[in-house]
């Protein structure tokens, strides 16, 4: 048995068969629990008891549908490092209320090496993005500096 996370301070065992379930869900999430249980070789009460055990314990956060950028009116689609000129808990806290009312980004997260933040950002196009760039990020005061990389193509992308 593998553990992953914490969930309420307490390590989730499990097993194989867990593994098995989140897999099938982390891909398609509306799987009928019928089809989820013939796939694992539990019978659906028990496949249904399974699930609801992982959504309790913390494993299973939420379920939610996976838009089309391009057709949602995100097609532009760039991660952009953002360095901080201050490292105090106050200036994390400013950018990440900033960045938080954003809409355009889509994920934000702190991490380690020369840059305190990566960010994926979605936005209809070129333009959009500059505005962004210019009128959000080149406006906050914690900023230091900005590293752009846009996406050419995602041969794989399993954020669901």
């Amino acid at each position: 048995m593998r553990s992953y996370g914490q969930f309420s301070h307490i390590m989730m065992k499990l097993d194989q068969i867990d593994e098995e379930i989140l897999h099938h869900l982390s891909r398609d999430g509306r799987m009928p629990n019928t089809e989820l249980a013939d796939r694992v070789g539990l019978s659906p009460s028990a496949c249904l008891r399974r699930v609801t055990a992982l959504e309790r314990g913390g494993a299973i956060k939420g379920y939610r549908a996976v838009l089309d950028p391009v057709v949602t009116g995100g097609g532009f689609t760039a991660y952009v490092a953002v360095a901080l000129n201050d490292h105090t808990k106050t200036s994390q806290e400013a950018f990440e209320r900033a960045v938080a009312r954003a809409a355009a980004v889509r994920e934000c997260h702190n991490v380690t090496g020369t840059v305190e933040y990566l960010l994926r950002v979605e936005v209809a196009d070129l333009a959009a993005f500059k505005a962004f760039h210019t009128d959000l990020l080149g406006t906050l005061p914690q900023v230091h500096g900005l590293t752009t990389y846009v996406v050419m193509g995602s041969p794989k992308d399993m954020r669901a």
